[in-house]
């Protein structure tokens, strides 16, 4: 929820969106060339491929190439074909993992892609250089996305802490002792990971009646967000160990309950 709204609120990255880069140039002259984004996960490519897309005045189309394909790509092809000679409207076209796509399924994009039918905006955390095809990204220009630094994540927790509409600012929660340096700590510089953290240890606080974030509450939090990880490993692979992992969890977690119950804390 705590998503920007416009390039205004994107945090970060100036390295690729401040003055005197490729990008800045471009969208000053109303322009959005067909791009490349490159950075470790939690730095924003989604977020800003769709900024990108409304500064712009684009149509927006998302496909992840770890579920779409060729027939995906024909279909969003066609559509913005016949947008832009109805209308002349822009389409871009958003390709999450693009390395995930063979030289066969990135061969498909290419003469869309050369005939304007589409801006391409591809996002990988895999060098280009090795996953996409030289042809392809001889038509795009790579933008190197890095790590958010803490002070931007410093930023965006305590925007998300305190906006009443789309954070917990009607919560009224602040930070406790030591508990916001520890956060951004954990979140290493990923944006995604920095808001569930605060979003899980928030909600842990008000389900205890504290008007306070604190060291614990955030401990707690990632321990719950890594555990939710496991499970969903253990769901969507369920091999004989990861069956038997699965169970010991559960029974962990049968005993706590038990052992509340009981009156003995948890």
């Amino acid at each position: 929820r705590m998503r920007p709204r416009t390039l205004g609120e994107f945090v970060g990255q100036q390295a690729a969106l401040g003055d005197g880069t490729m990008l800045a140039g471009a969208l000053a002259a109303g322009e959005l060339p067909s791009i490349i984004l490159w950075g470790p996960p939690g730095s924003g490519k989604t977020t800003l491929a769709k900024l990108l897309a409304d500064k712009v005045g684009a149509h927006f189309e998302s496909l992840s190439a770890v579920l779409g394909g060729v027939k995906d790509i024909r279909e969003i092809v066609s559509q913005a074909d016949g947008r832009r000679r109805l209308s002349g409207d822009i389409t871009v076209l958003f390709l999450d993992e693009i390395h995930r796509f063979n030289k066969g399924q990135q061969d498909a994009l290419l003469p869309h892609v050369e005939k304007g039918v589409v801006t391409l905006i591809g996002a990988t955390t895999e060098n280009p250089s090795f996953e996409v095809n030289p042809a392809l990204q001889s038509r795009c220009q790579v933008v190197l996305l890095e790590s958010l630094a803490d002070k931007d994540i410093g930023l965006i927790l305590n925007r998300a802490l305190t906006d009443d509409t789309r954070g917990l600012g009607k919560r009224a929660l602040k930070f406790g002792e030591h508990a916001e340096e520890l956060l951004i700590e954990a979140a290493d510089g990923d944006a995604r990971r920095a808001l569930d953290l605060l979003r899980v240890a928030g909600e842990i606080a008000v389900r205890e009646g504290s008007k306070n974030v604190s060291v614990e509450h955030i401990d707690a939090a990632n321990s719950k967000i890594e555990k939710d990880k496991m499970l969903d490993i253990i769901e969507s692979e369920p091999t004989q160990f990861q069956l038997v992992l699965k169970a010991i969890m559960e029974l962990d977690g049968m005993k706590a309950r038990q052992k509340k119950l009981d009156g003995g804390g948890v």
